[in-house]
């Protein structure tokens, strides 16, 4: 049988491409001609992974410097035998010389030398006492419950201190206590674990009770959301502060509530002594026209009659007159008595809201103005104190106007709670998420430099339009420009704030979907 020519294999790969339905890649195709010419196939120079293993590599050494800049010039000329003989020759930095034919890296002769053994450094007093102020410094976090494990730690820190010690019975001290921090931190897992299903059966069973208390309801969903793992002292912060607030707008609200009560049980007290003073005029009333008609009954002349009369017309008056007086304590009683109803109905929505809202927008879930200028004081604190890098994200989305008028502004609120959520999950536990107005939300990036937070910001635009929003079944990607500034020393939030903002302006003018640092 004769040899396939080239343009014979190359139908044939194209015809085998179409039957095996494979995309008409540069692979593909490579793979299929060689299947069909008999010929050996070779993978791909990986020459990005080559170079990230090259940049890997460490080069304390000159012999180090050496080895990885040949390796980096093969994976540059896609040398196989290049990069296997740098590789080689890295560890021992054997002696290197071109091959004038190939240039590819060949060793030369070596003389072979043994390394003379290198014993191990003895345990100095200064490492034993290191490792003492360890075991002393982890105690508190194992708890002082078990006393016995605090007698251990305590002989442990004693025999670590002392000078010239015994170290086979240090040894054997060590692996003791090494299982009883075992047996003890699982123990202390379990007791948080314990706790915290505890707390959570709390909270429903409060929830529960409090069905016509939704301001209530809100703060037990709140403590809930709180006690879930992964704790951290941050979050934890943030909770006590927002409940603080909470609690004390509630107090006042509450004192002013059962003020409102006491109004209207005093209401009703008067309500009810007038009704018990008409009850006693009525009855006096009644008494005197008996007296009267047994009276007329028996008079007998006129002149009898004539101030008989003038009496009962008297005692109708007053009563009419009394009777018209409560009619109009009354009515003004439940005059106010519906005010104060509306008082209470009041009351009861602002508690609500506090509860609720507190420092949190309510569409998004992410922080307010308020709860934002909370947290950054916060965070400039923690600068102050620790010297940290803090960077400050202002993001903007683009075309907003244009989605709200094409699409309505369900389908815009609803975009701004998309993009809060993708936020959320690309941040980490120690970042905050603040709507800092209409389309605009900041981001704080504690201890973080402008060109880290510059790259987050841009991780963030990519997972964006990997995770499309969808109104109804359309597709429709969002995107934003933001600007990152890093904190300078005696520069306040604000002022960062704003550098932020010029630099997300200078974003949108640049084409929008950008990042620019300020």
């Amino acid at each position: 049988m004769s040899e396939k020519k080239p343009f014979e294999i190359a139908r044939e790969t194209l015809k085998q491409l179409t039957t095996r339905k494979l995309p008409p890649t540069p692979t593909n195709y490579q793979t299929i001609y060689n299947e069909i010419a008999g010929i050996p196939s070779v993978q791909a120079f990986p020459i990005d992974i080559l170079r990230d293993i090259a940049k890997a590599l460490p080069t304390k050494t000159p012999g180090q410097q050496k080895q990885r800049g040949l390796l980096e010039s093969a994976i540059d000329r896609m040398s196989w035998e290049g990069v296997k003989a740098a590789l080689v020759h890295y560890g021992g930095f054997v002696p290197q010389q071109a091959d004038e034919g190939t240039g590819a890296l060949v060793s030369a002769p070596i003389e072979v030398k043994s390394a003379a053994p290198v014993s191990a450094p003895a345990l100095t007093t200064e490492f034993l006492s290191q490792m003492g102020r360890l075991i002393e410094f982890t105690q508190p976090a194992l708890g002082n419950d078990d006393e016995r494990f605090g007698e251990l730690t305590k002989t442990i820190t004693s025999a670590l201190r002392q000078s010239g010690g015994d170290v086979l019975a240090l040894k054997s001290l060590l692996l003791s206590y090494t299982d009883r921090v075992s047996f003890v931190a699982e123990d202390q897992a379990e007791i948080k674990k314990t706790l915290l299903k505890l707390l959570h059966l709390v909270f429903e069973n409060i929830a529960e009770l409090s069905l016509e208390e939704q301001w209530l309801k809100g703060q037990m969903e709140t403590l809930m959301q709180a006690a879930t793992p992964p704790l951290t002292l941050r979050r934890l912060d943030e909770v006590e502060r927002l409940l603080k607030d909470v609690i004390f707008k509630q107090k006042d609200a509450k004192e002013r509530s059962l003020q409102a009560q006491n109004e209207m049980r005093q209401m009703l007290a008067t309500f009810i002594d007038r009704l018990s003073e008409m009850a006693k005029s009525s009855g006096t009333f009644h008494q005197k026209l008996e007296n009267n008609a047994r009276q007329i009954e028996q008079a007998k002349t006129i002149e009898e009659i004539a101030p008989l009369l003038k009496e009962v017309v008297s005692a109708t008056r007053n009563m009419a007159s009394q009777t018209l007086a409560s009619s109009e304590e009354l009515q003004a009683m439940r005059e106010r008595v519906n005010q104060t109803d509306a008082e209470l109905a009041k009351l009861h929505q602002e508690l609500d809201r506090v509860s609720v809202q507190a420092r949190h927008d309510p569409l998004t879930g992410a922080l307010n103005r308020q709860g934002l200028d909370e947290a950054l004081e916060r965070e400039l604190s923690t600068v102050r104190r620790k010297d940290t890098p803090l960077c400050m994200a202002l993001l903007d989305i683009d075309n907003f106007k244009k989605l709200n008028d094409t699409l309505g502004h369900d389908t815009g609120d609803a975009a701004l709670t998309h993009l809060a959520k993708v936020a959320r999950e690309c941040m980490r536990p120690q970042d905050t998420l603040a709507r800092y107005g209409g389309e605009e939300f900041v981001i704080l990036l504690p201890d973080t430099p402008l060109d880290k937070g510059i790259e987050a910001m841009t991780r963030l635009q990519r997972e964006l339009t990997k995770k499309f929003f969808l109104s109804g079944t359309e597709k429709v990607l969002i995107t934003f420009s933001a600007g990152v500034a890093q904190l300078a020393s005696n520069e306040s939030g604000i002022d960062a704030i704003k550098r932020a903002d010029k630099a997300m302006y200078l974003a949108k003018r640049a084409g929008k979907n950008r990042v620019v640092g300020g």
